[in-house]
């Protein structure tokens, strides 16, 4: 199993992690489990996305196939069919409705999910198709780029060109946009072009600028000595930071976004390729994927006692105490009562302690309430190895007879889902929509399964085994049955960081059992040998297993 994409949902309590065998691996960021498998395509998952409340998950495949599901029952609500790969996907912001798609060598293509019905993008030049879109912050407005560095501003609704510019190199010269990201806070975002440049705009002075106007980047951030291009690039929760991730090793750069100075550099593995990177939207974690294993970096913990309580004084060595005379009188006798003003006076209100103040960094700036209806974790239900029988004996609706009557009404089909045992009814196939799209290439071949003439032998690793779909579907991470409860072991890196003249404040080692972010990290348990979170397949997932 190999991951390839992954991505938060709004809160960060949960990590969606494409892999190449069509599964949808959920972590619960904060058990440090896995939460829930999704056996969503038979070819690799190429790109993720989460919708606003995060019940949603919407997910595209080599194949083309772009497909929604219900987080919560695993089951697939409707399914897209491309004459193209695609290349991005990305929900809207705020309109659970909408979903933006970006085909390779096609304009962009705004899907609406319920009505089935889509709307192809404005392009600036029809004979340039290597467009890549992104929704804005909020999604008021549509971004596209080209290969010529044009950019367009479109109306979401209206699909009206709102303001362009292009992006320039020092001279006249033209370079290709690679792809176009947004802060979750703040109205900036950043452009990876192909100079190996990533330029920050603050979308209200293009919006001011209007068509073909001439807006300069607040900052341009590269690595001058190296000349890296980059991959993957995105901003921190805060907007304040930006990390990209480089195109020829698995070295995360991360800058400040006010002054453009490089604030450090992580370095992974020698001789990974990175695929993809992200960012935590509250902690200061990143997420990066590198040769199907997932890394998690985050600074090591260090215990700060005297930050729980203002008054608390941390001691090298015990001190004698010496006690007031009236310390544990339940009145002082001698205590004159001084008039309560102030801070004392405000001791004596009534606290409210039934109302819960909503998290800040959970709403945006236009909002005052978080959304009691998001779905921030997931049950997670224990799993029954070889159970010896039933203890709870059989449902009341599945009796012999009646699933032998239904095989006969079947008609014999052995494709035919079985009744589940918990007595719910057959789940219901999802509806298949065809897009087509004018003058697209449907013999493109997506770029993770490589270019058309040596892609027969990666295409046909990629994707599931035959006949592993139903029946291995519980029990996804098994290449081979285990004997005598014994439970696969994933290796799992523990990284820390190192940066120019940091000399490296993280640390690196091996463990089982969950996600690891570094020593303190992990588990208040660390010390002790074991580390938090159920026990099983960790964040790590290597190609050997």
């Amino acid at each position: 199993i190999m991951a390839l994409t992954c991505t938060f949902n709004r809160w960060g309590t949960l990590l969606a992690v494409g892999c190449n065998d069509g599964r949808i691996v959920i972590w619960d960021f904060l058990t440090r489990g896995i939460a829930k498998i999704i056996s969503a395509h038979i070819h690799p998952v190429c790109s993720l996305c989460w919708s606003r409340d995060g019940h949603k998950l919407v997910s595209a495949s080599t194949d083309n196939i772009v497909s929604q599901w219900d987080v919560l029952t695993g089951d697939c609500d409707q399914r897209f069919r491309f004459p193209s790969p695609i290349l991005k996907l990305q929900c809207h912001p705020r309109d659970m409705d909408k979903v933006l798609v970006c085909p390779m060598k096609s304009a962009p293509v705004l899907l609406t999910l319920s009505d089935s019905k889509h709307v192809v993008l404005p392009v600036d030049d029809d004979s340039d198709l290597n467009v890549v879109a992104a929704f804005d912050r909020r999604g008021e407005y549509i971004y596209t780029g080209n290969a010529k560095g044009k950019i367009l501003v479109l109306n979401t609704d209206t699909q009206d060109l709102v303001a362009s510019f292009r992006v320039t190199t020092g001279t006249s010269n033209t370079t290709a946009i690679k792809s176009i990201e947004f802060a979750r806070k703040g109205s900036c975002f950043l452009i990876n072009t192909a100079d190996r440049i990533i330029r920050v705009y603050d979308g209200r002075e293009i919006l001011t600028c209007g068509r073909d106007g001439e807006p300069e980047p607040m900052q341009k951030l590269q690595d001058l000595v190296n000349r890296t291009p980059w991959k993957r690039c995105c901003f921190s929760g805060d907007g304040e930071y930006i990390v990209a991730g480089s195109a020829r090793q698995h070295a995360l750069y991360i800058w400040e976004k006010s002054i453009g100075n490089l604030v450090k550099i992580l370095h992974g593995t020698r001789g990974e390729l990175l695929l993809d990177v992200a960012w935590h939207p509250v902690r200061p974690i990143i997420a990066s994927i590198s040769s199907g294993v997932v890394s998690i970096w985050a600074q090591n913990q260090v215990e700060n006692w005297s930050a729980f309580a203002p008054d608390f004084k941390e001691l090298d060595e015990n001190v004698e105490y010496e006690e007031r005379e009236s310390e544990f009188d339940i009145e002082d006798e001698d205590k004159s009562e001084p008039e309560q003003t102030g801070a004392d006076a405000a001791e004596d209100e009534e606290v409210d302690v039934t109302t819960v103040d909503p998290i800040v960094a959970f709403c945006s700036s236009d909002e005052e309430l978080e959304d009691y209806k998001a779905l921030l974790y997931l049950p997670i239900a224990p799993e029954v190895e070889d159970p010896e029988e039933n203890p709870f004996g059989p449902p009341p609706d599945s009796t012999p007879q009646a699933g032998a009557a239904e095989e006969m009404q079947a008609g014999g089909d052995k494709k035919q889902r079985p009744p589940s045992s918990d007595g719910a009814p057959a789940k219901k196939k999802a509806r298949t929509t065809n897009i087509e799209l004018q003058g697209v290439p449907v013999d493109e071949v997506h770029p993770l399964l490589g270019v058309k003439g040596d892609g027969k032998s990666k295409k046909k690793a990629a994707g599931r085994p035959k006949g592993s779909k139903g029946k291995d579907k519980d029990f996804p991470f098994r290449p081979k049955p285990y004997r005598g409860g014994e439970r696969p072991s994933f290796a799992m890196d523990v990284l820390g960081s190192s940066g120019p003249g940091g000399g490296g404040g993280g640390m690196k080692g091996r463990a089982e059992g969950g996600l690891a972010t570094g020593k303190r990290a992990i588990a208040p348990d660390a010390d002790r040998g074991c580390c938090a979170g159920p026990a099983g397949p960790s964040a790590q997932l290597s190609s050997a297993d």
